[in-house]
């Protein structure tokens, strides 16, 4: 029987686009971006524990959605660390994996995933490896691996790679809300009728609940119109935000998850309870950003 030493959890946070610009196409045919990104308190979290073998496993609401093959992007990120460090240094362990964020969701749970598992490998194996290299190494899996590693307020440009930390960025009080309809990206970006579209304006000075919804009304995600052609219920989703009280509703990366900004973490937990008593089987979550300040 396979024993395990010293387990830990690494949580993986949801990343939360506010705003999504999408600025023009390279000619290997990846999108650029300009986008300002949160990540929530809520998420997937995994568990690492030296083992006498590799294995893999999998809880939660979600697991029954999650490829447990090389397909995986937890075993993708193992196996890529274990490639850039040697097997002498990467001994066998044992990955738990509580996927609480709906799957192809536009929130990037797989890439987060990824990214607790870069961060608490490293840790585990005792590797000397800083951000900057983990980074690199995560970008090899997924243009959203780095900012899923920095998991603090950010603005990201390029294909997602080039990130900028905002500073003084204090938490949000958010609603996420998924209607249970998976959206594949490239099916989004493929239906998109621009895609040379201008950057984002320059943030707000001082950035507070009001400062930022009045930002986010001069903004825009120019995914969420493909995506709501192509799932009319991410609609849905956004009016029952609306209905709910929300400053401000938007869906977030390809969708189909929407997102509601709220004053306080209070009026979330609200709002969030009324959407989950009138939508039994949507995913509903009330929650709040990690800070700037945020370890």
């Amino acid at each position: 029987m396979d024993t395990e030493i010293g387990s830990r959890i690494w949580h993986a946070h949801a990343k939360i686009n506010l705003a999504l610009h999408v600025t023009g196409r390279r000619p290997d045919g990846y999108h650029l971006i300009d986008s300002l990104a949160v990540f929530t308190r809520f998420g997937d979290r995994v568990e690492i524990a030296l083992a006498d073998s590799d294995d893999f496993t999998v809880s939660g609401r979600y697991a029954p959605a999650v490829p447990l093959d090389a397909g995986n992007l937890v075993l993708k990120a193992r196996d890529a660390l274990r490639r850039e460090a040697g097997p002498e240094r990467t001994p066998s362990v044992a990955i738990k994996l509580e996927k609480n964020l709906p799957v192809a969701s536009g929130v990037g749970g797989g890439s987060s995933d990824a990214a607790a598992v870069l961060r608490g490998l490293a840790q585990t194996w005792g590797l000397d490896m800083g951000g900057a290299e983990l980074a690199r190494i995560g970008l090899s899996l997924g243009a959203d691996v780095p900012m899923c590693l920095a998991a603090k307020p950010l603005v990201a440009r390029g294909i997602g790679e080039a990130l900028s930390i905002v500073p003084d960025f204090s938490a949000l009080g958010l609603v996420l809300v998924n209607p249970g309809t998976p959206v594949s990206t490239a099916d989004v970006f493929a239906a998109l009728s621009h895609r040379d579209n201008e950057p984002l304006p320059p943030l707000p000075r001082r950035i507070d609940f009001h400062s930022l919804r009045n930002w986010l009304d001069v903004t825009r995600n120019d995914l969420e119109p493909a995506a709501l052609a192509l799932q009319p219920a991410i609609g849905r989703a956004l009016s029952w935000l609306d209905k709910a009280g929300s400053g401000f509703s938007r869906m977030s990366g390809s969708g189909a998850t929407c997102f509601g900004l709220f004053e306080t973490g209070n009026v979330a937990k609200r709002a969030a309870a009324e959407i989950r008593s009138r939508q039994p089987d949507w995913f509903v979550a009330a929650t709040r950003s990690m800070s700037s300040e945020a370890e």
